[in-house]
Parts: structure tokens; sequence; C-alpha cells
């Protein structure tokens, strides 16, 4: 799962994917298992993907995503507008434009609009001009203003010749397009009738996002003064959304569509959780404990009393909403947890699939694609039981992985251990498969004791585009005892390398690339890459030994269970103990992550079919390449075709491989 940049969830995205955020955002699952066993992306908070389905506070990672578009998308550090100026020049006179310098400046001004409508995206890129804001989400206004921008740079892009741009300029004319389109789908007042009227969840929501985003240890810079009375104003907007999402959820009181009381029971938690701390051990105080040296003392006693006065604000604006959901929302909400249960759900779950997985695909179709696979894995399982000379069903077998103490985490220094160790074996092989790494460094960390209980198994946050942060691939050390590490590899690879950290870090530190196309995404690409990147276990010699092969299989039993769960829960009536209970007969998982993964589910609708879906797309092309190419074919060459391009929309991604395909035959 992705975190926005710094864990805007939708990824998500996950995945962002987090505010206008992407619902399909890479915080880029938040590895869902956007849970752990269960791993959940957090998604960078992605350009063009932020206005798509979700409300805008849905998706952010603590974007999945990020998370994001999700909450759609994923986290960044360089002006996109002028980056691209930097890139191409100044536009010669529109006369003299040729195809190329027309579409580039498109996206430079589309950008630089996307860029004022959601300045938190600016943040994470680094660029500080909008650093004061949050933005106005949850408003008539943003939502006219996102409107207005697609189809504005729908209309620009249609006075551009395709035929005549080279073949990376179409793919990202093709994309642009599909962005855009996909935008206006997400904006019409049918779909935002449903979305910003459940404008939080325990999933998705400022809420999640925005402690950590302010305590000093996320994209924000706490170096100068002014730096810190950024941070003051943009409590001052959250303390304003805080206020808006209630209103929002009122209007859905008033027309019938409301949340699941199951999410609001978590949100109602998360919030007693954040007003249980003390004002001056809450992430808010954060930036207070680490000012700068070279600050006055005058300016360290006002900016102390002021954030102190701040943050009192913020805790009240936290128990207004908590109050709002548990003295008057939480009766009137659903008591069936499917969307199609709700009022007009069918049709957004119909839309939302579609954006999630970028094809045209049905409910029925991915419910008997996820049952075929979930049979196909139970075969390999099977094998590995076999091989440890395991007696007893598999079933037994998967309560011998849950319950043997050989297979717990001694604790959390322990487990962090295992990552490092895992890591330090992927950095020995990867150069095997890819001949271009990031120049950021990943960094591993358990996830912070005040949000753990609520994360997935674990997450990726991005850094920005320069390399002068990590990525960070969090792992989840909460309740140990309910945690197994047969998963432990194939999280890594997932998450960190060569998974999110590969995928998203490439894409954003290739300047050559438009910013959308740098920062943007979908989740079925992204979270796609991630599982197949799981596959690259196997070419780097990770899973022999026969319990780290049975994480492998099942972490792919996962992405193949929530293919049957989500839409056994949102299209045929499913209910959360049936869904839980499915997972834990054909999984190793354990209650406490067959229940996160089902209330991850619940809280974000179709993020989790973009995996397999995603996987399998890739999977096939690998294959695809392989056979027509036969010596031809470079597993260094076919990776770098696939990610080269920043995250692509499937379609536009089988259609980039089958001309590179072509060009390698035409050699």
């Amino acid at each position: 799962m992705l975190e926005g940049g710094d864990g805007v969830k939708f990824d998500t995205l996950c995945a962002f994917d987090f505010s206008s955020i992407d619902p399909n955002m890479p915080f880029i699952d938040p590895h869902c298992c956007l849970a752990s066993h269960a791993h959940s992306c957090s998604y960078r908070v992605k350009p063009t993907m932020r206005r798509y389905l979700s409300a805008p506070l849905s998706g952010m990672p603590d974007m999945t995503k990020l998370h994001l578009t999700l909450l759609a998308s994923v986290a960044l550090a360089l002006p996109a507008a002028p980056a691209l100026a930097d890139n191409h020049g100044a536009a010669p006179a529109a006369a003299e434009q040729s195809e190329h310098d027309k579409l580039f400046a498109l996206f430079a001004w589309a950008d630089e609009e996307e860029l004022k409508l959601n300045p938190i995206s600016a943040l994470f890129r680094g660029d500080m001009r909008y650093a004061n804001r949050l933005g106005d989400y949850l408003t008539p206004e943003f939502n006219d203003a996102s409107r207005k921008l697609a189809q504005d740079s729908l209309d620009r892009l249609a006075q551009i010749d395709r035929d005549q741009l080279s073949a990376t300029d179409k793919i990202a004319y093709d994309v642009f397009k599909y962005n855009n389109e996909q935008a206006l789908e997400g904006l019409t007042p049918e779909i935002l009738a449903l979305t910003e009227t459940r404008p939080i969840n325990h999933f998705s929501g400022f809420h999640t996002f925005y402690p950590t985003f302010a305590s000093g240890q996320s994209a924000a810079p706490f170096k100068t003064v002014e730096d810190y009375q950024n941070n003051l104003s943009r409590h001052d907007d959250y303390i304003a959304m805080t206020d808006r999402a209630i209103a929002k959820f009122r209007e859905g009181l008033g027309s019938g569509v409301v949340e699941t009381k199951l999410t609001i029971g978590n949100v109602i938690a998360q919030l007693d959780t954040q007003l249980d701390m003390p004002l001056e051990e809450s992430p808010f105080w954060g930036p207070v404990t680490m000012f700068p040296e070279h600050f006055s003392e005058e300016d360290k006693t006002r900016l102390t009393a002021e954030y102190r006065a701040k943050i009192k604000q913020v805790y009240a604006a936290h128990r207004r909403l908590r109050d709002f959901l548990k003295n008057e929302y939480y009766e009137q909400a659903r008591d069936e947890v499917g969307l199609t249960q709700m009022k007009g759900g069918d049709v957004l779950y119909a839309r939302m699939i579609e954006s999630t997985t970028t094809l045209p695909l049905t409910a029925d179709y991915l419910h008997e694609l996820g049952l075929s696979e979930v049979k196909r894995i139970r075969g390999e399982m099977e094998k590995v039981k076999q091989e440890v000379g395991f007696e007893g069903t598999l079933g037994e077998f998967f309560d011998h992985i849950r319950t043997d103490p050989k297979f717990k985490p001694k604790s959390r220094e322990g487990l962090t251990q295992r990552y490092y160790d895992v890591g330090k074996k992927v950095d020995e092989k990867i150069a095997a498969l890819f001949s271009t790494l990031p120049k950021a460094p990943l960094e591993i960390r358990p996830y912070e004791p005040f949000r753990e209980k609520y994360e997935a198994g674990g997450s990726y946050q991005s850094g920005p585009p320069d390399g002068s942060r990590p990525g960070v691939f969090y792992f989840n050390a909460y309740d140990l005892p309910s945690r197994t590490t047969p998963g432990i590899t194939t999280l890594y690879l997932h998450e960190g390398a060569p998974g999110h950290h590969f995928q998203i870090s490439l894409a954003q530190e290739n300047e050559a690339l438009p910013a959308f196309m740098r920062f943007g995404g979908n989740t079925a690409y992204v979270e796609g890459w991630a599982l197949y990147a799981e596959t690259l276990g196997f070419d780097m010699e990770l899973f022999d030994d026969p319990y780290q092969r049975f994480g492998t299989y099942d972490d792919e039993m996962l992405r193949a269970m929530r293919l049957v769960v989500d839409t056994g829960l949102h299209a045929k009536g499913w209910t959360r103990d049936q869904a839980i209970e499915y997972m834990l007969a054909n999984s190793g998982m354990g209650r406490t992550d067959a229940t996160a993964e089902v209330e991850r589910y619940i809280a974000i609708p179709s993020q989790a079919l973009a995996y397999k879906v995603g996987a399998l797309k890739i999977q096939d092309l690998r294959k695809r390449a392989a056979d027509k190419l036969g010596d031809k074919f470079d597993i260094r060459e076919f990776h770098q075709v696939v990610l080269g391009t920043g995250a692509l929309p499937l379609p536009v991604l089988d259609k980039k491989v089958d001309d590179w395909i072509a060009s390698k035959l035409a050699e």
C-alpha cells in the first residue's frame, strides 16, 4: 500500500490513491494487507488523479494511498512547472511551436493549475509557493475549478495533432487524455452526491494523514520561522475542512447516502485515541520539540505559545467531529457493509471498478477470476506443505503457520532486523534485473505507535524526486503475537525494492517526463507492479526457504482473495464475518490481519481489485515478450520499458510493450 508521499492513503492509495486524493491510490494500499500480513501501500498525492472518484478527503494515506488518486492516486521535491520549463525552454511563439512543444506547454500549464488547486501536492514536491495552505477541499468552488481544469485540458489537447508526435509523446498524450476524462466522470453531480457525503472513514481522510504530516517528520519542512508559521496556517485549513466534513456528513443523512456503522465506529475510536493524547505528546506538538538552533529565544517563546493555542483548536475540531459522529451519525449509519446496499451504490461500484482497474470489467467476471486464482494458488501451497513434511490438511497447515511460536516475531527490534536482512539480500541481486536503479535510498521503519493499530501490515511512503530524502518502507509491529514471519520477504519486495520504491522513485526522478506522469498514476499499474515485483523473488532465489515461498504464495493468495471478497461484499451481499471466514479458510492470515483487510475493503471499495488485475497484465506482457523475442528478450530491458514512462493505464501499457516487441523484431 502506498502512502501518498507522506502517507496519503487511498495507496490508496496506495493509492492521495489524499485530499482530493485519489481513491485508487498507490497512501500508493495504503500492502494493504491499505493492513498486514497485509500490506498497505500509501500513495502519493497525484496531480490529475486526485480529482477522480473519492471525495476530496478520501484516500489520504496516513496516498493510499496516494493512497490518494486514491488517494490516487501516493510525495515529492521540485516545482513541477518550473522543472518542465527548465527542460524544454521558454515556449516559442505559437506559430512556431511544434506539436511536441504545444503538448508540453499544455502539460506545464495544467500542472501549474493543479498545484494551485492542491497545495499539498506542491509541498510534497518541495514547491513552497502554497505552503501555507492545505486546499479548499469539500467545497463547490473546488469541484467547479477541478471540473473546469479537466475540461479545459481536454479542449486544449484536442487542438494538438497527435499524428505529429513521437511515440513517447503519444503515450503522454493518451495518458493525459485518459486522466482528464476520468476526472470528469468522477466529478459529475451524481457521483459527488455519493462520495462527498461520505468524506472520511477509518482508512481515508485527513484525520489519518494530517497528524503525521504536521508532526515535523513528514514532507513539510521546519527550518525557518516562516515554515513554522505556514504550519499554523495549515492548521486553520485543517480545522475548516474538519468542520466541512461534518456538514457533508449531514448532507448525506438528508439524502440517504451514509457510511457504515463499522467504518464510523472505527473513526470514532481513532479520534478517541488522538483526543486521549496529552497535547505535548501529540504529533502536532512535534515541531515545538525541534526548533532549529538559530531561532531566537523570542521566536521560540512566541511560537510555543501560538502552537499550544492552535493545537487546542485542532483538538476542539476533533472533538466536534467525534461528538457528531458518536451522538448523531452513528445510529443512522448503515448496518450493511456492501456498497451496492447503499443508495446509488451499484452505480458507484461499477464506476469505481473501471476507474481502479482501468479496464471495463464487471464484478461477476472479477469474482470468477478470483475463484480460479484461489484454486490455482492453493495447489502451490499444497506442494509446500508436502515439501516440509507437514501431515494434515492445508487448513491445518495454515493453523500451524499462524500458531507455531517459531513463526512469531520475538520483538520490534528483531522484526526490524529481519527486514534489514532481506533488504541486504535484495541489494546484492537487483542489478541483474534492472538497468536503472533509483537515486533515492530506501529506509525501513516500523509504524509509529500512535497509528500502528489501524495501519496495514506494511506501506511505502515516497521521498522527493531529487533523492534528498529517502523513501520509507513501513511495517507493522502492533500485536506481534498475531503476526507471522513467512511473509517478510514478499512484503519487502512489494512495498520496498523493487516494488513501490522502484516504480515511484524512477518515475518521479525522470525529469524528461511531464509532471503528471512523474507524479501520477493508477492503482492497477502501481499495485500491479508491486505484486509482480514479489514474483521477482524467484528470479533472485529468495524463496529457497519453503516457508518464505509459502509466504509469497500466501501473499498472492491475498490478492486473489481480494477479487472474491471485494466483489462479494460490494456486489453479492456478503457480510463482514463471511468475508473474514473466507480469507481465514484460504490463507495463513491471522484473524487480526484478515479483519483489518476486510474492513479496508469495506472502507475503500474496488481498490483491492487492482493488484491482481495489474499483476496478471504485467506477467502476461513479460511472457508475450519472451515468447516472441526468444534470444532477443532481455529482462532488464523489459523492466525499463514497463517502468520508463511512469504508471500507465493498462491498455496504454499493453500497446507500449507491443510496440517495443515489434521494434526489437525489426532490428
